[in-house]
């Protein structure tokens, strides 16, 4: 079952629901009694968030990819990936990576609500082959109404190198998932995200990273911020599977809560079925530290401005370890303007 399946068929049951153990915060069924139309086909100009970065844009608007709906990486490229939404209807799209042994990608992904409302589902499909590198930049722009999936498989061969930073406002229901197939063999992972949500928006956070060989490495941080009545979720997952002996994984979500109707499910997770492996994971839920507010207050600085530079300090963490300094430097502007801080 996914939204991708029910906007192709047009069948309901085939949307996942709260019934669904990992979709049991992200209920899609019940809150979908129909789905809009097909989205009509759209022309968009070139831009978007990472405009300013360069590099090769590749777009698919309202479900339909301008030009081949694949992409094959040889040498060092920088490629800005844009899915965008003009219209109110439905729509999914498929987009196939692949990174060829040593090559690097440096991938800046985005989701871009040019109308708000839209039905829509996004599959990705990256193969990094050996000693091949990605850096993956995700930044999810959608409207309060909108209701979307996006959904990454990633699979890695030895001695591959990945990063990926997903940043999200949310949306009126948001899921977006990572599944990597993690061969060990000295492959890295850096897998980390951060969600800022007001009104009534919502963000799933999902990951899944399944270690199947000896020798592997994952390094995951994911921090949230829920104003209002938002909600939060992040589902994180690490598989040490039989024989992935030696893998060093690391796993960290942690989150403020800044409203008493705000909330946020969490659900970090290890299945280790391997010796010899170093594994751990933490979760921690909040509020703004006051002691830290009244340091701030008694040099002068107004609360509001004292709780925006503690958040921003907060999610910085998260931004701080993108290593395409472009990227970055987005990621920064985008969080200093959800928190009121831009200019």
């Amino acid at each position: 079952m996914s939204l991708a399946k029910a906007i192709e068929t047009g069948d309901l049951t085939q949307l996942p629901s709260r019934r669904d153990e990992d979709w049991r915060w992200t209920d899609l069924r019940g809150l979908l009694r129909a789905l809009p139309p097909a989205s009509p086909e759209a022309q968009i100009a070139p831009g978007g968030p990472f405009e300013a970065a360069g590099g090769e844009e590749l777009s698919v608007v309202n479900g339909r990819v301008a030009g081949a709906a694949g992409l094959i990486v040889e040498g060092e490229r920088l490629v800005r990936l844009r899915f965008v939404s003009t219209a109110l209807g439905s729509h999914a799209a498929k987009v196939k990576i692949e990174i060829k042994p040593g090559a690097s990608l440096h991938l800046l992904e985005s989701y871009e609500a040019q109308a708000d409302g839209a039905v829509a589902s996004a599959e990705v499909d990256i193969v990094l082959g050996e000693g091949a590198r990605l850096e993956r930049v995700v930044l999810v722009q959608d409207g309060p109404e909108s209701v979307t999936v996006s959904q990454a498989r990633i699979f890695l061969a030895a001695g591959a190198e990945m990063g990926q930073t997903v940043l999200t406002s949310g949306g009126r229901r948001q899921r977006i998932e990572t599944h990597v197939a993690h061969p060990g063999i000295h492959a890295t992972i850096r897998m980390d995200g951060a969600y800022l949500l007001r009104d009534q928006r919502h963000a799933d956070l999902t990951t899944v990273v399944t270690h199947g060989g000896l020798d592997g490495t994952t390094s995951q941080l994911t921090k949230g911020v829920v104003h209002d009545q938002a909600r939060g979720v992040f589902q994180g997952r690490i598989v040490v599977e039989h024989g992935a002996d030696k893998t060093d994984a690391r796993m960290g979500h942690h989150a403020l809560i800044l409203s008493d109707k705000a909330e946020i499910d969490a659900k970090p997770e290890l299945l280790i079925f391997a010796d010899d492996v170093q594994c751990a994971h933490g979760n921690t839920i909040g509020a703004l530290d006051e002691n830290a507010l009244f340091y701030a207050r008694q040099r002068g600085i107004p609360l509001d401005e004292a709780k925006a530079l503690l958040t921003a300090a907060f999610v910085g963490e998260v931004v701080d370890r993108i290593a395409y300094e472009p990227a970055r430097e987005v990621a920064a502007a985008w969080v200093a303007a959800q928190l009121g801080r831009a200019g």
